[in-house]
């Protein structure tokens, strides 16, 4: 079985490298120059756990190849998987030109039967643009070929995405023909040899089933979010009104964490891209709007307790810890990090920063407003608070007490509750969490 793969980004590497590693031939297609030559040469792009060694393992054992050119690859492929970028554009819809252009160059080059399949988190109804683009370039050649389009979403987790593509818990096919069906079927047959759930249904609904589920998890990390902000009202404690909500099976323990707020690649450009779809039909989804707000002021609400705990005296320092949206990826895109580093800057505040992976992606974004730090040690040096934003988990069993001699003065701002109140103000510290 060979398939070809457009886009090297998160989905397309990992979703190439995984399939090799069952005994896909895959190539992988981008047409950055400089991406595929580090590909070629050992240099992953991204930083994902374990993606580095699969990748190494598949190119050695000639299963896992990577080229510039679409159309010198598409000979005997059974399947094209478009796993290009659909960024969000002014209005908040997805950017579709990458997708169309990939469908465009298919219909110039294929020679024979293709299954072309949308990896890329697009919208509802893309798979007849895709359809319709492929047809126009075939009919300019007057070439009479069949070809099937298929929506194949992904459900990967950054920091964790290996792990999910060869354990899934669901994997979703959307067909409109039988033989595009037994084609995919044909690729993830391992996955059901393992006895992992294969979920058949049309395309439509599966182009769909992509953008609910993101906006179902994140209106329970917003929803989370306001319960939280309502607990430091009254007075309560998050962390046990989370144990009773997660206790209810119908309500589950799984994203019912409070903190600074979402962001990444995908929940903030779903949500968005959802909303316009709605828009664009004449139907307002009031609960994905009301969950976009929440977390756009959920981001402000660390840097407020930290301006509101130094009140006037803005001529502090403050050592953050954490820059990337979330633990274990360089992923710098929608990070509560950068809005909470913007405000304390423009409020006067001196800002010194570390992160174990996401430096040198931060450092495009955030510039010359901070202070780089090589350690979070060498960030608490004459600090006057830490900030917590990002939960590594060489930030979760810190070294307080040589902390504590490093520091001007001794306060924490747990923007993920994953410190104990207690032994913190034992050892002399102030401490302030999210809705504890």
């Amino acid at each position: 079985m060979k398939i070809t793969i457009v886009g090297t980004g998160y989905v397309g590497l990992v979703t190439g490298a995984c399939l090799a590693d069952v005994g896909v031939q895959v190539t992988c297609i981008d047409i950055d120059k400089n991406k595929i030559e580090g590909l070629l040469n050992g240099i992953i792009p991204i930083y994902e756990p374990g993606l580095e060694t699969i990748v190494k393992r598949n190119v050695e054992a000639g299963r896992l190849h990577f080229s510039t050119k679409l159309s010198e690859n598409l000979d005997d492929v059974k399947a094209v998987f478009i796993a290009v970028g659909t960024p969000p554009g002014e209005d908040g819809s997805a950017d579709l030109q990458y997708v169309k252009n990939v469908a465009r160059e298919v219909g110039q080059s294929m020679n024979g039967y293709l299954v072309v399949v949308t990896k890329s988190t697009v919208p509802v109804g893309t798979s007849i643009m895709v359809r319709d683009t492929i047809q126009e370039e075939l009919d300019k050649r007057n070439a009479e070929i069949e070809f099937d389009v298929a929506s194949n979403p992904e459900f990967l987790k950054e920091g964790a995405a290996i792990e999910d593509f060869m354990k899934p818990d669901r994997v979703v096919i959307g067909t409109d023909s039988q033989r595009a069906r037994e084609v995919l079927e044909s690729i993830y047959k391992p996955f059901q040899l393992n006895g992992y759930r294969i979920i058949h249904m049309d395309i439509i609904s599966a182009e769909l089933t992509k953008y609910a589920a993101n906006s179902m998890l994140a209106t329970r990390i917003s929803f989370m979010n306001e319960i939280a902000n309502l607990c430091e009202l009254v007075g309560a404690d998050i962390n046990y009104v989370r144990a009773g909500l997660g206790s209810d099976p119908r309500i589950g323990k799984k994203f019912l964490y409070s903190g600074v707020g979402y962001g990444g690649s995908c929940f903030p450009k779903d949500v968005k891209a959802l909303v316009r779809t709605g828009k664009s039909l004449g139907y307002e989804l009031k609960i994905l709007e009301a969950v976009e707000q929440v977390n756009n002021l959920q981001k402000e609400v660390l840097a407020y307790k930290i301006k509101d705990y130094f009140k006037d005296d803005k001529k502090k320092t403050i050592a953050i810890w954490g820059l990337s949206f979330k633990p274990n990826t360089d992923d710098m895109r929608e990070a509560p990090s950068i809005e909470i580093i913007n405000q304390l800057v423009e409020a006067g505040f001196t800002v010194k920063v570390f992160d174990p992976v996401a430096m040198e992606e931060a450092k495009h974004i955030i510039g010359d407003k901070v202070i780089w730090c090589e350690t979070s040690f060498e960030t608490v040096k004459d600090a006057d608070a830490i900030a917590l934003v990002t939960e590594w988990n060489e930030f979760k069993f810190p070294e307080w007490d040589r902390i504590k001699g490093l520091m001007k003065t001794h306060v924490v701002f747990d923007g993920r509750n994953i410190y104990e109140r207690e032994r913190l103000e034992e050892k002399g510290f102030t401490y302030f969490g999210i809705g504890r």
